[in-house]
């Protein structure tokens, strides 16, 4: 069977890949999917994480197990997609270079039969351009007014200026 997935980045800008994969490949193929068709390098860390319809995340499947316990963890390499996304199971989470956390939500759309003569993996559509930075979630105290906030604008070579003693101790 043929998964038809949508892979949207959270961004504010409208970015997505509509992405062919057949059910039987494991989810370290459509991770090198993913980062091939946004363009990454695919050299960081990722997960992906087993969603609701709500979007909350739930067990993870890392690229690898780097946990005290060999074994303890799933991974890509092992996990077969079609055991992971069905028709009731249907959204994903997916988390690459976690020093960034660009985060992607996976949808399965569609399962089909394959089409006589098409290679898979299949990039369908691709919708806009990688950002040069991922979204960074909004840390904001909810009780603060915007100008009471503290902004020192001091950078790391303003320090001389600053009086105090550096060998205070």
């Amino acid at each position: 069977m043929i998964y038809r997935l949508r892979v949207i980045l959270d961004t504010v800008e409208d970015i997505f890949r509509d992405i062919e994969i057949q059910s039987s490949s494991t989810l370290e193929d459509f991770h090198n999917v993913i980062t091939q068709s946004f363009g990454f390098e695919g050299q960081e860390m990722a997960s992906f994480y087993v969603s609701n319809d709500a979007w909350e995340q739930g067990q993870e499947i890392a690229l690898f197990d780097m946990s005290e316990k060999p074994g303890e963890k799933r991974v890509m390499s092992d996990t077969i997609l079609g055991d992971t996304l069905w028709e009731k199971q249907t959204k994903l989470i997916y988390v690459y270079d976690f020093l960034y956390m660009w985060t992607f939500m996976v949808e399965l759309a569609e399962i089909v039969e394959p089409e006589p003569g098409m290679q898979y993996p299949n990039l369908m559509f691709a919708q806009g351009e990688i950002p040069l930075e991922a979204l960074e979630p909004e840390l904001k105290d909810a009780n603060s007014d915007d100008e009471d906030d503290f902004d020192d604008d001091y950078g790391f070579d303003d320090y001389e200026s600053l009086d105090f003693d550096e060998n205070w101790n």
